[in-house]
């Protein structure tokens, strides 16, 4: 049955008996073992889902996370429980304490009706402060169920969840950015729009000015937008004809992402950095994963191991390098594939970090 499909009888089961529901024990039997059944896992094999599974933490002895899930005998998600009624947002830094002491990559804290997924892509082994994916069993949305598809029994897969977590958490940062800047647009996003067109300098007066013709322009294009795109929708009768080369897909939080294209200038410049790498490591050890933004090279295909990018999907070409850490990529400008050969000693350096 179709996962989607599961969650909203899931659904309907919590409507009819949540004010029956009296106690967290009672939460955990009636919403969220179902919620674990659905994911595929047999809530009746101990070695499978673990109740009650002990997590020392320092001096703290005896202390319990409500589940674990294994999956070929390997933990890789705890879930902690709350009632119903409290809020799944309110005990967190008890989840981040589990956390730490074990070796699932994922963790879950849920009152049975919203269940927030966190992992550790700030620092290793260290719970993120905020939730990378939200599921509302009330909310259900189509792309939130797609990530959920990624913890299923039958479709778990480490990489890919952690690459949906990165894009979804720097998604949602860049959108709250905007959405602040559309309210109060702030001094810097007044400069880069203002520069293109007004050459005099920018003085107090003016700045004060421009913030407000900058809030409207913005507030004013994006109710245009939606306005349009109403009309559009309503006008049932009327076909609007769009120049092919000017069809533009909507970009929103439900819609599936557009099919990677690898370009032969993307393999030459991965053959190039495999050839310089392989002074090091085997040629079985270096991967290629192309994305929409990037062309990736990683060490044992683990993206948590990446030894350079490539982005050419511009006018400049720029290889990213890793030789200071997975978290401070250097971009450098390339006039010609050629010039990878004179990044040779970074792309080394590279693959002692992570020895």
């Amino acid at each position: 049955m179709d996962l989607k499909l599961k969650l909203e009888q899931l659904h309907q089961r919590v409507i009819h008996l949540k004010d029956q529901i009296n106690t967290e024990e009672a939460t955990k039997n009636a919403f969220v073992m179902p919620f674990i059944q659905i994911l595929g896992y047999d809530i009746f094999n101990p070695t499978e889902v673990v109740p009650e599974h002990i997590c020392d933490i320092g001096t703290k002895k005896g202390e319990k996370v409500d589940y674990i899930i294994k999956k070929d005998d390997e933990p890789i998600l705890i879930i902690e429980c709350k009632h119903w009624k409290e809020s799944a947002d309110a005990h967190n830094s008890q989840l981040h304490r589990y956390f730490h002491v074990s070796k699932a990559r994922f963790g879950v804290l849920t009152n049975g009706l919203n269940y927030n997924f966190y992992t550790d892509l700030e620092k290793p082994n260290i719970m993120d402060e905020k939730p990378f994916l939200t599921i509302s069993i009330e909310d259900l949305k189509d792309n939130a169920i797609k990530i959920l598809e990624s913890f299923t029994k039958k479709d778990y897969h480490l990489e890919t969840i952690l690459d949906s977590a990165e894009a979804l958490k720097y998604i949602k940062a860049i959108r709250k950015e905007f959405e602040k800047e559309i309210e109060t647009p702030s001094d810097e996003m007044v400069k880069l729009l203002v520069s293109r067109f007004f050459e005099k300098p920018l003085t107090a007066n003016r700045m004060v000015a421009f913030k407000e013709y900058t809030r409207k322009a913005l507030t004013t294009s994006i109710n245009d937008s939606i306005s349009y795109r109403l009309k559009s929708a309503l006008n049932i009768n009327e076909k609007i004809e769009v120049p092919q080369e000017q069809k533009v897909n909507p970009i929103d939080d439900n819609n599936d992402l557009p099919k990677v294209v690898t370009t032969e200038e993307e393999m030459e410049a991965f053959h190039i950095v495999k050839a310089i790498l392989r002074e090091k490591i085997s040629a079985e050890r270096i991967a290629a994963r192309d994305t929409q933004s990037y062309f990736g090279v990683l060490l044992d295909d683990n993206n948590r191991k990446p030894l350079c990018r490539f982005h050419f999907n511009s006018a400049n070409k720029y290889i990213e390098l890793f030789h200071h850490g997975k978290d401070a990529g250097e971009k450098r400008l390339l006039q010609s594939l050629d010039e990878i050969y004179q990044h040779r000693s970074e792309l080394h350096l590279t693959i002692q970090n992570y020895q």
